[in-house]
Parts: structure tokens; sequence; C-alpha cells
């Protein structure tokens, strides 16, 4: 019988255990060369033994369609339509389009008149559109009162491990589940995907940015920086005539992390989850882009798009996080700047928020 020598893949030399194999040890493989009848013969006889070729390399692929195709400009070239402004005018009269996160309690109406401007009220996938990011706040931007709110707890917030942001991320609101007494919100995770700055017991508010310009069932559907995604397909968004809100939508759902694999859902990269409770409670309104760059001060101008919104608080495990940071980073484009919670922008003023929010 002829010995196989198989090459180990490089990926194997950072793994904390050797990985299972049926192949031969490398003392075998040095133990069988030694003996070899060929040693000290010319390098051209040929023995018993096989050297097995290395595995193919990934198949090819063309470049990223989506990569740099995030807007500055808008209908004039050089003339920074979607750059940051002030909110309001010097003389305090608003000047922004609607702004999210907003208070999506029911009832709520924000100053905004948004006439006109009418949420997508059907799941994105039945208005043409794909998800094309995903990412996350530390607490929420969005209230909920008596979902997440200024009364919600959880533990205090790490300010330690690898962050791309310039200190620590703000901390917005929080959920009502944490119980320090309860093992399964205090109980730390060896995280091996996501940051490791990320908490068991934490709040996190998850983001599905979905456009109908994505690269839709392409290697190169999910894209960080989101907007180089909700772009990426051009003469499909338009600021003339507007069609941002019925084009672009963003799903959000929010989350107490648990160490508790009864909480585990395996899919969190494809969307909101929608299964009895969950999904069920859905606000939905015309707002903006968020983050920390954007306040009460100086508004974001892409705007208005569609927010989705549950205004429930729901337990995941800390693995199904975990599991969606694995499969962010197997994506063809490079999503490792979305690995860890963004901070979360201040709950909008009512005066910049939406006066059409609907619920489900």
């Amino acid at each position: 019988m002829k010995l196989v020598l198989a090459f180990v893949a490089s990926a194997y030399a950072t793994s904390p255990s050797p990985p299972t194999s049926t192949g031969s040890t490398c003392r075998e493989i040095r133990q069988a060369y030694q003996s070899s009848s060929c040693c000290g013969n010319t390098l051209e006889s040929v023995t018993s033994y096989m050297v097995s070729p290395p595995p193919p390399l990934p198949m090819a692929m063309g470049p990223n369609p989506c990569a740099g195709q995030r807007p500055i400009d808008g209908p004039s070239p050089g003339d920074g339509y979607f750059n940051n402004i002030n909110c309001t005018t010097e003389a305090g009269v608003v000047q922004a389009l609607e702004q999210a996160g907003a208070n999506v309690t029911a009832g709520y109406q924000g100053g905004i008149d948004a006439s006109g401007r009418t949420p997508i009220s059907t799941p994105y996938w039945q208005a043409g559109l794909c998800p094309v990011n995903v990412h996350w706040h530390l607490g929420t931007e969005h209230l909920s009162v008596g979902q997440f709110d200024e009364h919600g707890t959880g533990p205090a917030a790490s300010t330690t491990g690898r962050r791309l942001t310039a200190g620590p991320a703000r901390l917005g609101f929080q959920c009502h589940h944490y119980d320090a007494r309860d093992p399964k919100f205090t109980r730390p995770y060896n995280w091996q995907f996501c940051r490791s700055d990320m908490q068991v017991g934490q709040t996190y508010e998850i983001h599905w940015p979905h456009s109908a310009a994505g690269a839709c069932g392409t290697p190169y559907q999910y894209q960080t920086p989101f907007y180089d995604g909700v772009f990426c397909r051009p003469g499909i968004v338009s600021l003339s005539p507007l069609n941002t809100f019925s084009t672009i939508g963003v799903q959000s759902q929010v989350f107490t992390i648990v160490n508790d694999e009864n909480y585990y859902y395996p899919d969190l990269i494809r969307g909101m989850i929608v299964d009895g409770q969950m999904g069920a409670d859905i606000a939905r309104y015309t707002g903006s882009t968020t983050g920390t760059s954007r306040s009460n001060e100086i508004c974001s101008r892409y705007t208005p798009i569609t927010w989705q919104v549950d205004r429930q608080c729901h337990l995941i495990s800390a693995s199904s996080f975990d599991k969606m940071c694995a499969d962010m980073i197997a994506q063809k484009d490079d999503m490792s700047s979305d690995l860890y919670a963004h901070g979360s922008r201040e709950l909008v003023a009512d005066e910049i928020a939406a006066n059409n929010l609907v619920r489900q």
C-alpha cells in the first residue's frame, strides 16, 4: 500500500488544538523518508511514496462592483450634498429632513411633516430590497417605553478591548431583562469571532440596511461600509424624483445577550428574526442614517429612508452573535470594521423626527 504525504493547510497553524486527520503524522513522514531506499541516490529515482497536491485555490471572483459606491455629491458634482449639515439654521429653523433613531413607542409622532414620504409597509423582500450589511450599536438608538428606555439596566459598558472608534462607544438605552443574580446574564462568554469587548448581559441594537440597489444574490451582497451596498447599482436610488424612502430601508431589532444556548439563533446575518413575539410588533417611519457623527445639532443627509423597528426587546445567546460575526468574516467584502458595537446616537429630538410613525 502506498503512503500519501499530505500538506496540512496553513490555517491549522493557529488552531488551538491539532486537527483530526486520518493521514500520516509528521513523525511517520520523517521516518518514511529517512528509511527510504532512494536516500543517497539520484533525486530522479521513483519511490513508492506519493505527495498529494495542495488544494485548489478558491474560485476567482471579479472586482467588487460596490466598492467606493457611497455617494458624497448629489445633483451637482462637488456639491457635497450628502455631507452632514446643521439640523437648524442660525435662526433656529429646521433645515434637515427627518432623522433616526426616534421614539417608536406606540402613539408617538414627531414634528416634521413627512407627507408624501410613506414608509415601506411590507417586508422589504416583497418590495424588492435585500440586506446589504449588518452592524449593531451599544445600547439602543431608538426608544420604546417599557422595553428599552432610560430605566433599563445592564452591566457597566466595557471600554477595553480593540475598538476602531476614537474612545469608548456611547451607550444608548438598555432593556429591562438584566438580572445580576441570574448567571446567564453574567457568565462570561469566550468570543471567537466578534470583538472581545462584547458583553453578556448588555443590550445591543442590530441594524440590517436593505436596498433595491444592492448586489442582491451575488457574493458582494454584504458590504462594509454599508453605504457601498446601499448604492451599489446605479440608476435605482434617486433624489429627483425622490424615491429613497421606497428603495432604502433598515430593519432594527434589540437584544439582551445571555450565555444560554436555549436562546441560540443561527442566521442573524440574514435579517430581523420573525418568529412568535419576535418581529411581531413593528414600528414603521421614515428617518435617516444614524451613528454618533450625528446628533440633535448635526443631522444626516442620507434621508428619508424607511425604518422598520421591533418595539420589543428579546433575549439572544452570545453564540448567536458570534455565529453572525463568523458569517460576516466569511463574506467576500471585508466586514471586519463592523465586528464590534458602534456607539449610539442620542435620541432624535421631536422637532427633527417624522410625524408618519405607524404600527404594524
